[in-house]
């Protein structure tokens, strides 16, 4: 998860200074010196952002307005969709969608939030990725848009059951908005845009604020005794107990949306059938998938001892065979669940839950089983 493979002196977020101030155990990450942890621990952390309210620092991800040439939201929307399998047009004005870049193979690029701000899309996209995904919109979508990457801004998570109390103190508007809405909204007299979404299974909210109103909106929120500052340690485990794929890790270039278990996120305008089927790269691949299914599936694990198996565990149909069947692409300890939780890819007849496979570690195979996911109950405010 921390992996930072050039020597390229690693950029900041405008809420490092603040992160260094509190304790913050500073890491590369994507690019960019993050906190993995503060004085509280990861495993505190992770349980606080689930019985409180925890504060994330998601800066280093990109922002990027997507304008239409024509003033017409709809024509982004549409342009949009020749390079994602989702119903862009059907993103309502306030709303947002969860989507993916895919390429000629299938695979995927990138996955990111798009929102539809009425006049112009905005769209979020990981930090490891938001060159690429730029030069990827540059490349296919400058005839109809002007894209505008949001480099003067900064993007924060509040994450929690109390979340909406504390963010109500300052933005009245708050406790109004539903899972997966989104727009301009004003927080403690700052021009934010606020969305109610995050990466934990909590109800939450992602707020981009201009970069130097940040630290000021970071503190003012922290003031709160709900409130506890969470690093990258507690996100990742937070977001695995939900299911969630890490780019890189759980998807990638090498998998379809269908192999990652992401057909949710693909609306049915888009598919065979659909008003606007196809159009997209690797629709072929796709749709085929979502007719007919894949070879291979994104599921959950749970091993059954209390030993946590970690991402590139290769995966054995029983005890003693020598033939490698899966391997695992996230895993570590849940804390919400008090036991180890993992995630990776396994033939599509051994994806049923609880079917017993096993796993190897430092020579020793360990039993797990598939499960379900998410490993802990979504809260979302629908």
């Amino acid at each position: 998860m921390l992996a930072h493979q050039d020597q390229s002196p690693l950029k900041q977020t405008p809420l490092h200074a603040l992160h260094v101030a509190s304790g913050g155990k500073m890491v590369p990450f994507a690019g960019y010196d993050m906190p993995v942890q503060f004085a509280t621990g990861v495993l505190r952390e992770h349980l606080h952002t689930r019985g409180a309210a925890g504060l994330f620092d998601v800066s280093h991800m990109g922002q990027i307005a997507l304008r239409p040439k024509t003033g017409k939201v709809e024509d982004a929307a549409l342009a949009l969709e020749r390079l994602v399998p989702q119903d862009i047009l059907g993103v309502t004005p306030g709303r947002q969608r969860y989507a993916q870049f895919t390429n000629e193979a299938g695979g995927i690029l990138d996955d990111l939030m798009v929102a539809n701000f009425g006049n112009h899309l905005f769209l979020v996209v990981n930090a490891a990725c938001k060159a690429e995904d730029e030069a990827h919109l540059r490349a296919n979508l400058s005839d109809a848009c002007v894209i505008e990457p949001l480099a003067d801004r900064a993007l924060i998570a509040l994450q929690g059951p109390k979340a909406e109390s504390v963010l109500a103190k300052l933005c009245a508007d708050a406790p109004a908005l539903r899972f997966m809405d989104a727009g301009p909204r004003r927080i403690d007299g700052i021009d934010c845009f606020v969305s109610r979404s995050g990466y934990t299974g909590e109800d939450g909210f992602e707020i981009s604020v201009p970069a130097e109103h940040a630290e000021r909106l970071a503190k003012t929120l922290l003031g709160s005794s709900d409130v506890l500052p969470i690093g990258l340690g507690a996100r990742d485990s937070l977001r695995l107990e939900a299911g969630l794929c890490l780019y890189g890790h759980d998807i990638d270039t090498t998998t379809t949306p269908v192999e990652g278990a992401l057909e949710w996120s693909i609306q049915k305008s888009r598919r065979n059938g659909g008003a606007r089927a196809g159009g997209f790269p690797g629709a072929d691949k796709i749709l085929t998938h979502l007719a007919s299914g894949a070879a291979r599936r994104r599921v959950g694990l749970k091993p059954e001892g209390r030993a946590p198996v970690r991402e590139g565990a290769p995966l054995f149909a029983d005890a003693a065979s020598s033939e490698q069947i899966g391997t695992v692409t996230s895993g570590g300890f849940g804390p919400s669940v008090n036991a180890p939780i993992a995630m990776g890819y396994l033939p599509s007849s051994f994806a049923a839950p609880g079917g017993l496979l096993f796993a190897e570690l430092r020579g020793q195979r360990l039993p797990l089983r598939v499960s379900p996911m998410p490993f802990v109950p979504n809260t979302y405010k629908r």
